[in-house]
């Protein structure tokens, strides 16, 4: 799988082998999630609207919203609330403010109790407003920033005007008349200019902010819940298990492929051979402690193989062993007797090798032999014509294989070969029930039907 890209079905295997596994993570996740929860108070969390009239950019409603949470509008509603313990510093990371759409800037407000929380939105809005009412009425000229002012100033410049323009020459001459005329253009300029400051005073509407009633109580605790942290905690040790597992096949290097284990033990790949699968057969059947927990988290059933096909029956698997036997027969002409090894704990190969030794009979005799894998030890040779590996793949590596061809080496048994053993799936027996109309039972062949491949001038073996 180390080299195979990560689909669905892969991480369906793992849900339905490490099922087991998974939900026991998931479960301690929840724990840890509730344990986290309870390092972590219970928060409330209350809102209040204040409303913006009049024209605003949005960089304007951005600003706005950093003021609200300033350390002066905080430190004052901090002063004004007047908890014990409780400082401007402290509550300057439970209060937050955003421009909403409408001119309405919402500031929300964290506390311990959903009173607290109403009440810190509240003051933080009344403190805000006050605030910011006060900047826009602070002016270097306070007479030209009041709009009132203003206002008296253009009345006054209109009526210097018209007195201007009655004490000038009532003559016809070209002088008096454009007098009289650039006198009425400045007194129509500033009419408009008093209309205009009438329609939208920018400056006034911007200071009379608006706080739109009190934040209502909150009835819920501000995210994350409790429920939230269980959840989460559960979600996030399942998906840990599901990455480390996938993980952990794309970094495996037990050997897959036949080419592969014969190139690890140098020698030639004579074949497969297939073995039905039976339940529990490829369960490790060690005691004690961790073999319990292996078990019963099914840590002892590997996920990372594909599931059996389905087989083409005994005849099918004879063929193949046949065919291993064959090869044999070619590589060793004069063989009479060969050592065949298992490694240790991998129960498909030595059901394979005792089939392998039933099919060979005398030609050649097959003597099975485990081997350990941690350690390996083969025995001398006697009178053997050398040695046969017969092991399933996807269980060892490189290095485990090396060292038992290094152990063979070491007690002069020459490799014959190597043989792959893999499992498949028996064919659900067909149940002899009528046959359809119309179909009729094939006719009897007389003598022994024989398989493909099979001489027929040799017997079954």
């Amino acid at each position: 799988m180390s080299g195979d890209t990560i689909r669905l079905v892969t991480i369906g295997r793992i849900l339905r082998r490490r099922w087991r596994l998974l939900a026991v993570l998931a479960v301690l996740g929840a724990l840890v999630g509730y344990g986290s929860s309870l390092l972590f108070p219970p928060s409330y969390t209350a809102s209040a609207s204040v409303l913006l009239p009049g024209v605003w950019q949005d960089r304007e409603l951005l600003t706005q919203a950093e003021i609200a949470t300033s350390s002066v509008v905080v430190d004052r509603a901090a002063a004004t609330l007047g908890w014990a313990g409780v400082s401007g510093s402290s509550l300057r990371d439970k209060v937050s403010a955003t421009a909403a759409d409408g001119n309405i800037i919402r500031i929300s407000g964290t506390a311990e109790t959903p009173e607290r929380a109403q009440q810190l939105s509240d003051q933080v809005a009344q403190q805000f407003v006050t605030f910011a009412g006060r900047i826009a009425g602070d002016s270097a000229d306070p007479e030209a920033a009041q709009p009132e002012a203003l206002r008296q100033l253009v009345v006054q410049a209109s009526r210097r005007i018209t007195d201007l323009a009655a004490a000038a020459d009532p003559g016809q001459t070209v002088e008096s008349v454009q007098t009289r005329t650039e006198l009425e253009k400045l007194r129509t300029t500033l009419q408009d200019a008093i209309k205009k400051l009438d329609q939208a005073d920018p400056a006034a509407n911007k200071a009379n902010m608006v706080v739109m009633g009190s934040a209502p109580r909150p009835s819920g605790e501000a995210p994350p819940t409790r429920t939230q942290l269980v959840a989460a905690g559960a979600l996030l040790f399942f998906l840990l298990a599901v990455v480390g597992h996938l993980a952990a096949a794309r970094t495996s290097r037990r050997l897959r492929t036949g080419p592969e284990i014969a190139a690890a033990l140098g020698s030639v790949l004579l074949g497969t051979v297939d073995v039905p699968a039976e339940r529990g057969a490829h369960r490790p059947r060690g005691r004690g402690p961790r073999a319990l927990t292996g078990r019963l988290l099914g840590l002892d059933v590997r996920w990372d193989l594909p599931a059996p096909q389905t087989s083409g029956g005994e005849a099918s698997r004879q063929l193949r062993r046949r065919r291993v036997c064959a090869r044999l027969r070619e590589q060793l002409p004069d063989a009479g007797r060969l050592l065949v090894l298992v490694p240790d704990g991998d129960e498909t190969a030595r059901r394979a090798a005792g089939q392998l030794a039933d099919e060979a009979g005398s030609d050649p005799l097959l003597r099975v032999a485990g081997v350990p894998v941690a350690r390996p030890l083969v025995p001398e040779r006697e009178d053997e014509s050398g040695a046969l590996v017969v092991l399933s793949a996807g269980n060892w590596t490189a290095e485990e294989l090396a060292g038992i061809a290094g152990a063979c080496a070491d007690a002069g048994q020459e490799l014959a070969g190597v043989v792959v053993a893999g499992t498949v799936r028996e064919r659900p027996a067909r149940s002899r029930g009528r046959r359809p109309d119309g179909d009729e039972p094939a006719p009897a062949v007389a003598g022994p039907v024989l398989a493909l491949g099979d001489d027929p001038g040799r017997g079954s073996g």
